[in-house]
């Protein structure tokens, strides 16, 4: 198959470093990686993964995340799951 079509795409420039290093692991270039998602999705007609918007507590939730209310810190594993109760 004839490889002459061309994607422009912005994208943080962090996230695209942190991505190249897990496609590098896997043998796979850009090109290789762009390549199979979008193969998944035309298989899966639709996105390969479940995107959904978050209901109304789950986007309370974030909200109050972000501005830190309700947020436990831990400093091993022994105290979450103490603070957990389990």
């Amino acid at each position: 198959m004839q490889k002459s079509a061309v994607i422009h795409a912005s994208i943080n420039p962090k996230l695209k470093a942190e991505a190249e290093v897990i496609f590098e692991k896997l043998g796979l270039s850009i090109s290789e990686a762009i390549t199979l998602f979008y193969q998944q999705v035309k298989l899966a007609k639709g996105l390969p993964f479940e995107i959904r918007v978050p209901n109304k507590t789950t986007r309370k939730t974030f909200e109050e995340t972000d501005e830190g209310k309700g947020v436990v810190r831990c400093k091993d594993e022994a105290e979450l799951f103490k603070a957990l109760g389990i």
